[in-house]
């Protein structure tokens, strides 16, 4: 499961219920062995007491010049983001946002990629796409 919250929200109470810090954003990924909570700077892996001895590894990935900064470059210059082009956010932002939808169902989803649908939980579709008013399309 992958719960996200943004700048100036706070940070979910059943978030906060499992002794996390109160960041005004983060995204929070529950495995099976514990939770990883992090933000654009910081991590923080829950429990706490089970990772005492865990050492992260060292970075591997380049310093950003800031998403935003590369995004423009982008879009000035025709290049790919070096840090993170579409073909890797892409489906991270899929991954998030369906995590999302799995938390405000509280169910267990089965998605399936090619045809964009859950399989096991149709009522959780709705999630997927705005109604918009009769005469508004995008």
């Amino acid at each position: 499961v992958c719960v996200h919250w943004y700048h100036g929200r706070t940070c979910p109470k059943p978030v906060l219920d499992l002794k996390a810090p109160n960041w005004s954003a983060g995204v929070l990924f529950v495995g099976t062995d514990g939770i990883l909570l992090a933000d654009y700077n910081r991590r923080k892996l829950l429990p706490a007491e089970r990772f005492t001895d865990f050492k992260p590894p060292e970075p591997t990935i380049p310093s950003s010049i800031g998403h935003r900064k590369e995004w423009l470059e982008a879009c000035k210059t025709g290049s790919p983001t070096n840090n993170c082009p579409f073909s890797y956010s892409g489906p991270l932002t899929e991954t998030v946002l369906l995590g999302n939808i799995a938390y405000r169902t509280g169910k267990e989803l089965h998605w399936d990629p090619d045809k964009m649908t859950f399989t096991n939980h149709p009522e959780a579709n709705k999630y997927l796409k705005t109604p918009y008013r009769e005469g508004w399309t995008l």
